[in-house]
């Protein structure tokens, strides 16, 4: 018996079995902080982070589960530092790595070796480069890191929490009288950062003024006769740890600082202003708080 079909129903048939042979999930793209558009056929459930931030930015886009590699310092969220490492962000050891079979591994522009990570995609794992220079880029970082992993729910409820809390902190201190500032972002050498960095932003979100703004680096190295010419009304710093304020402690020898002379010397622990991550909404905050103190000590 022959059974002759319609044309409508055969190219049904060809259609219903073309997209049978389909993965249920199908690919999904992403660009990342280099421009470049990465594809997975399967949602990311492996991922290999190499640097503190992007741990941190995995787990907030609700990828958190899949992280099976981090390099030191991924001490956010507490459960990453039940993650097996893989050295540092600037010495990634590729044997342990490879043992570990990421299907997802998250670069770091500028703090990875670019040898490192384009040997990391010889090897057949794709890296995803991130870098966010601003707050918008934190929160498309989250976006993009959930669509890979397909956790979009979670990614996108944490991405709009980040940028409500920093509208609304923009909102409040809008009209803030401007205030002086030095940021120290690091000793030996003393380094600051310029107007284009993301803690230059902040910086500017809480109504200061960056005495080294204009400067061209987006990490300037200077000196202390640089900044004892700049006068800031306040001096801001991390340091080595969460509570390590030592970085302040030096300005105490030049009483004649404007900074010094009214106790503005403010320590905003490094994790929640130094890394692009939702947490840098805390730091962002902590910041104001203390640009206000210095607005009263006037």
């Amino acid at each position: 018996m022959v059974i002759r079909l319609s044309r409508g129903l055969l190219t049904g048939l060809v259609w219903l079995s073309a997209w049978l042979a389909l993965p249920a999930w199908g690919e999904t793209c992403a660009v990342d902080d280099r421009q470049r558009k990465v594809c997975l056929e399967e949602p990311a459930s492996r991922i290999a982070t190499l640097s503190p931030g992007a741990t941190e930015l995995t787990y907030a886009a609700g990828a958190g589960d899949g992280v099976v590699a981090v390099v030191s310092y991924s001490n956010y969220p507490p459960e990453a530092k039940e993650v097996a490492s893989v050295g540092s962000h600037t010495r990634v050891d590729l044997e342990t790595l490879v043992s570990l079979q990421p299907d997802l591994v998250i670069g770091w522009v500028t703090g990875n070796p670019a040898e490192q990570l384009e040997t990391i995609e010889a090897l057949g794992m794709p890296v995803f480069y991130i870098e966010p220079r601003d707050f918008e880029g934190v929160s498309t970082a989250i976006e993009r890191l959930a669509r890979l992993a397909d956790t979009r729910e979670e990614g996108d409820r944490a991405a709009r929490a980040f940028r409500d809390g920093i509208a609304e902190l923009a909102a409040r201190h809008a009209d803030a009288e401007a205030v002086s500032i030095f940021y120290q972002v690091w000793d030996e050498p003393l380094m600051t950062v310029n107007d284009a960095h993301l803690i230059g932003k902040v910086i500017k979100l809480c109504g200061g003024h960056n005495v080294f703004g204009e400067q061209s680096r987006l990490v300037p190295r200077i000196d202390d006769e640089s900044v004892l010419d700049a006068d800031p009304e306040a001096i801001i710093a991390g340091g080595m740890g969460e509570e390590n304020r030592d970085w302040l402690d030096h300005w105490s020898q030049y009483p004649g600082l404007t900074a010094v002379d009214r106790d503005n010397l403010f320590f905003v622990p490094p994790s929640l202003i130094q890394r692009p991550t939702p947490r840098l909404l805390d730091g962002s905050q902590i910041l104001c708080e203390k640009l206000e103190v210095a607005r009263a000590r006037r």
